[in-house]
């Protein structure tokens, strides 16, 4: 997976003054865009795009130094405006692109390469299972992408579950964990840049049909799953763990993410301070 990451960073460079699409990005890395950019993220501490600007403005400033037009470079790096891309330069580098041409000011950001860091020795706990096709049932809702801290618009559709919803989906429930689950699919393109939505469910899993109009019913085909088990304070423990799976698990295993829900569950005892939780991630046999 690290030689297609690398792939990718060349191809970037290759094309910095051009449109990059997502499904070119997937076609190169063997994943979706979804799931490659959140995996980039966790990886590189920035979003591709962000990291796509840092490169297109370091190469712009290496053109001001030698000369070049600020008119012509602001549009050669796809700025619709001067006004835009003398934003977005002084945004990156503190400077004026003028001020730069003028006082041959050096800002870079270099070009990313990947490869495998073990830092520490620490085991990460996991297991493999295979999963039959199943049903979740529950309720779900468009709510604001969050990575850190407790998501207001998930406690919020949690409160609205209402007791006839709650005795239903308890009901339907005959599958582990036979109890809550989040799941998240649907996620809006900026969602690196916590930018706009995704869809999020509260239910259960189950074998049945959903009978109930007052639910609704996700179908999650016969798979692989990775499941992570880990405890202590919540949120942060199970934030960190799914940041550590992305950057460090996934990258040196012989799976990559198969294009399903990310699911999670967490038993609540009480108190936020030691709370067990798994974290579900469908995955593949690399190729």
């Amino acid at each position: 997976m690290l030689q297609e990451f690398n792939k990718l960073m060349d191809y970037i460079e290759t094309r910095l003054t051009e449109e990059i699409s997502g499904k070119d990005i997937s076609k190169i890395v063997g994943l979706s865009d979804y799931h490659f950019k959140r995996m980039f993220s966790y990886l590189a501490g920035m979003s591709l795009n962000e990291y796509i600007k840092n490169r297109r403005l370091s190469v712009a400033n290496v053109e001001l130094n030698n000369g070049a037009r600020v008119t012509d470079i602001a549009y050669k790096y796809g700025y619709q405006s001067i006004e835009g891309f003398s934003r977005a330069f002084r945004e990156w580098s503190g400077f004026l692109p003028s001020e730069v041409a003028k006082n041959k000011i050096q800002k870079s950001f270099p070009k990313f390469s990947f490869f495998i860091d073990i830092r520490g020795g620490i085991s990460m706990e996991f297991k493999v299972e295979k999963k039959e096709k199943f049903n979740i049932i529950g309720v779900s809702k468009r709510v604001p992408i969050q990575f850190e801290g407790e998501n207001n618009a998930i406690i919020e559709l949690a409160q609205s579950i209402t007791e006839q919803q709650r005795n239903e989906m308890h009901q339907l429930a005959d599958l582990y964990p036979h109890q809550v689950l989040n799941v998240s699919y649907d996620f809006d393109d900026g969602f690196l840049e916590e930018k706009g939505y995704l869809t999020h469910m509260i239910g259960f899993a189950t074998t049945k049909e959903n009978p109930f109009d007052d639910l609704e019913q996700i179908s999650i085909e016969e798979s692989l799953w990775a499941i992570f088990p880990n405890q202590g304070p919540f949120p942060v423990t199970l934030q960190e763990t799914t940041a550590k799976v992305y950057s460090e698990w996934l990258p040196s295993s012989d799976y990559e993410i198969a294009d399903k829900p990310g699911i999670s569950f967490t038993k609540h005892n009480g108190t936020s301070e030691n709370v067990y939780s798994e974290i579900w991630m469908p995955i593949k046999k690399k190729v």
